[in-house]
């Protein structure tokens, strides 16, 4: 098979979440354990840092990997979904995996996997663990797909685990209350190790306390340690932080909410330190000291990793950006930097996939924008006629278009110079937007 062809086969063989939504997601350890048996445990070859939460995993994810790797490590990075292509799943010291890589694993491996009908998410977790081993890495941060606690990187031993925040997403997996999906995002916490949680409240809170004290797990809330004392957007994309112990960095991921993501960073990076992994202080034994390498990898996170989708600005007039925030608990913030951008009318491509809280979103979306509403190549998607509905409900107005890419046209067609278009509302939208108008 073609590259192209493995990945037709993996995405339309396989039960895929992502495609197909709740008919394409799998419960249980059984399928992963018994591919982990087969490969030999690759994971137990090289460190982990595990990171799970609601919104925010992936920043987290590519910065501390980013961070990593500019201290000389050899780092394997997994996360999910992919916006252009499936190698980007899978990295290392941010290349993606190859295309032959992909090719001959499913080539020479699927005459044990079929039997199993796993998920592509089962299948693409074990083809991670055993690249990275066979890349030999030496730490790997590996993002969790859906969940915590039946989430198939869950058979991990790492170094310190992460849970960013917890909102309301996945409700029919996870629990239609905070406190069902904190306990499930909690099964990360594991005997023994860290875990850094990066927001809590009075509902999810004693969820994480109560499981941490029952595995015996050292437990720190990031908001009741803060490094990051406050973030400055920077108009020409990214942010400043100002630390309480590591002076001003400038990171060039965008988007208020990055401010939070980066104080759980740094807390994680705490606890690495801990454990020698890392060191915080400059060293004047050393011809390049830690803290240093600590600002680079902050401040190169997409350069080092090849993150796309988080505030990403575009092009300059009018100003184009996209971002992934497909939640309320993403809109919260994307809501209140869409207020705080300037320009003279805003140009919002927007479409859905139909298993978010779609009414809760749009209550957060700028009444006075145009409205360009649109759909994602995906079985998931919304349509663009019933969107245009339900915003209509929520006073938000504009036209139809039968693709990302028509809507991104018509809203160039119409934007001044001084205007802004956003793209989002779906990580498939931003996928889409980013393969056929970039």
């Amino acid at each position: 098979m073609t590259y192209q062809e493995t990945c037709d086969y993996l995405f339309n063989q396989m039960p895929m979440f992502e495609r197909q939504g709740a008919s394409g997601y799998k419960e249980g350890l059984s399928n992963t354990l018994a591919l982990d048996d087969h490969f030999g445990h690759p994971h137990q070859a090289y460190a982990t840092i595990h990171v799970g939460g609601t919104n925010g995993k992936g920043s987290v994810s590519h910065t501390i990997a980013a961070i990593l790797q500019e201290c000389g490590y050899h780092v394997g990075l997994y996360t999910s979904p992919h916006l252009v292509d499936f190698r980007e799943r899978i990295r290392v010291n941010g290349k993606p995996i190859s295309e032959n890589y992909v090719i001959d694993f499913v080539d020479k491996e699927r005459a044990f996997f079929e039997p199993l009908h796993p998920s592509f998410f089962e299948v693409t977790t074990a083809m991670a663990f055993k690249y990275f081993k066979d890349m030999k890495v030496d730490i790997a941060v590996v993002e969790v797909g859906l969940g915590g606690r039946l989430d198939c990187t869950n058979i991990i031993s790492p170094l310190v685990s992460v849970i960013t925040n917890i909102s309301f997403d996945h409700t029919q997996f996870l629990g239609n209350t905070l406190a069902m999906i904190a306990g499930e995002k909690a099964g990360i916490i594991k005997k023994g190790i860290p875990v850094v949680i990066g927001e809590a409240n009075a509902e999810t809170r004693p969820v994480f306390e109560a499981k941490a004290r029952t595995v015996g797990a050292p437990i720190i809330f990031a908001q009741d340690n803060k490094e990051v004392i406050s973030a400055t957007p920077v108009p020409e994309g990214g942010m400043i932080y100002h630390t309480q112990h590591l002076g001003q960095l400038r990171g060039d991921l965008g988007g208020i909410y990055q401010e939070l993501n980066m104080n759980t960073v740094l807390l994680a990076m705490n606890e690495l330190a801990k454990q020698g992994y890392i060191t915080l202080q400059e060293d004047s034994n050393t011809s390049q000291t830690a803290a240093a390498e600590l600002t680079k990898g902050v401040r190169h996170v997409i350069k080092t990793t090849g993150l796309m989708g988080r505030w990403q600005l575009v092009m300059e007039n009018p100003k184009v950006i996209c971002d992934t925030g497909h939640n309320v608990g993403g809109w919260q913030f994307i809501s209140k930097q869409l207020k705080l951008t300037q320009c003279q009318q805003q140009h919002i491509v927007f479409g859905m996939v139909d298993d978010k809280d779609i009414d809760g979103v749009l209550s957060l979306l700028p009444q006075q924008a145009n409205y360009y509403f649109t759909k994602a190549d995906s079985h998931r998607a919304i349509s663009e006629m019933r969107l245009q509905e339900l915003a209509a409900a929520h006073g938000l107005k504009g036209n139809c278009y039968p693709t990302v890419s028509e809507a991104f046209k018509a809203a160039i067609a119409c934007a001044s110079h001084d205007d802004l278009i956003f793209i989002g509302g779906s990580s498939y939208v931003v996928g889409d937007f980013l393969k056929t108008c970039i």
